[in-house]
């Protein structure tokens, strides 16, 4: 959103976004739908933006993200616990509802060994603005690990894993293995932390 807005570009796509989506935060805040329902469509819909880019046009905005914005973000104390874990020989996948094609340009960016996203449809060598699958985020991103762990044979120990997430539509990824951490959780994330004992970062 940021690159399409510093670019002057695609403006009406922009606003169309934003004028479907913003709705569903009142929804959510008044407590008519879930935290997952709140934030399923947003990175399923991500896809609007680069409607009939072909890969390069798209790489272009990957890249730009990557250089100009998360490159230039990143957590110190967070960026320990992700070197630690490496250093012990960790396999480490980044799990988002973030676009697979970008989120491969972070997985890079900091040499995670595979990354699960949001799959967007390529046809006829162009994006057609939509989702391939489901929008991984919530419940998906526990199916959708899954999923690709067995489709590429890798067997995991999920008592002996570490999940590391901010948000309450997390919890599902965090109930998986046997060492969720609410890593800056937003205030739901940090209630059920505390009820069910996980480990929280920092610690308060």
């Amino acid at each position: 959103m940021d690159y399409f807005k510093v670019h002057h570009m695609r403006q009406w796509t922009h606003r169309a976004y934003l004028a479907y989506h913003y709705p569903l935060y009142f929804f959510y805040r008044l407590g008519l739908i879930s935290d997952g329902a709140f934030r399923k469509p947003w990175p399923a819909h991500l896809g609007w933006y680069i409607r009939g880019y072909t890969m390069d046009e798209a790489d272009q905005v990957w890249s730009w993200v990557v250089d100009t914005l998360v490159s230039k973000n990143w957590r110190e104390d967070t960026c320990q616990i992700y070197d630690q874990h490496r250093e012990e020989r960790y396999l480490t996948v980044l799990v988002s509802g973030t676009p697979v094609p970008l989120l491969e340009r972070i997985a890079d960016e900091i040499s995670a060994n595979y990354c699960v996203g949001t799959e967007l449809e390529f046809e006829a060598g162009r994006y057609t603005g939509r989702s391939s699958g489901p929008a991984c985020i919530a419940d998906q991103k526990v199916s959708l690990t899954k999923a690709f762990f067995k489709t590429n044979a890798i067997e995991i120990d999920y008592e002996a894993s570490y999940a590391y997430a901010d948000s309450a539509s997390d919890k599902d990824l965090l109930e998986m293995v046997g060492h969720p951490v609410a890593t800056y959780p937003d205030q739901r994330l940090r209630q059920i932390a505390v009820e069910r004992d996980w480990q929280i970062f920092p610690p308060t």
